[in-house]
């Protein structure tokens, strides 16, 4: 549970554009403002945040990755287009990965659409799913995870994809040439920032 509620913190400074205050951060991260003040030590100490500001986020980003686990609960379909689904669906999710990434940054082919889901959805999906195509190894995975992962969700050519930072975390955590786009997002990350 520790690194979740870090995770939830780290997400939040990551995709906030002005610094917030701890209550504001702890509300957004959905924990106590204790462990917002513990983290945030911890991270000043590492010389990566100055009060709530983040001052090193290549460096937040690296320590996030180093707390963040690969999505074990998921399930994967065949679907034909998977994006005409998403935007006619009226259930809840984000996009990641490699479909996200295309439609960010054009640099990844969009072999396979990667959402996050809440775990009370799942039936749900599960039954549009299979409506709409075939349950097993495929283009589509649904990954069941907590509600923050949408934190900081915007809408892209009609689908929501999860905030700039999350899917950096996502790309690197894929590894390979998505670890690529992650870097190049990352470097534009920094320049916005800068």
């Amino acid at each position: 549970m520790r690194g979740l509620k870090r995770e939830k913190i780290l997400r939040v400074l990551l995709t906030e554009q002005k610094p917030l205050s701890k209550n504001e951060i702890s509300k957004r991260a959905l924990c106590t403002r204790q462990w917002v003040i513990l983290f945030l030590r911890e991270l000043e100490k590492k010389r990566l945040v100055k009060g709530t500001k983040a001052t090193n986020l290549e460096g937040l980003i690296k320590h996030w990755l180093s707390l963040h686990k690969k999505p074990k609960k998921y399930r994967d379909y065949m679907v034909k287009e998977p994006l005409k689904l998403l935007k006619k669906s009226k259930l809840e999710y984000v996009l990641t990965t490699y479909q996200a990434e295309n439609l960010v940054q054009h640099h990844l082919f969009p072999s396979r659409t990667d959402i996050y889901i809440k775990e009370e959805d799942l039936p749900k999906w599960h039954t549009l799913l299979l409506k709409e195509g075939l349950y097993g190894k495929g283009n589509v995975r649904i990954i069941v995870a907590e509600d923050p992962i949408a934190y900081g969700k915007r809408k892209l050519n009609g689908v929501f994809v999860v905030s700039l930072p999350q899917l950096i975390i996502d790309l690197f955590t894929e590894g390979g040439p998505a670890a690529e786009a992650a870097e190049m997002l990352l470097a534009k990350l920094k320049k916005n920032v800068s």
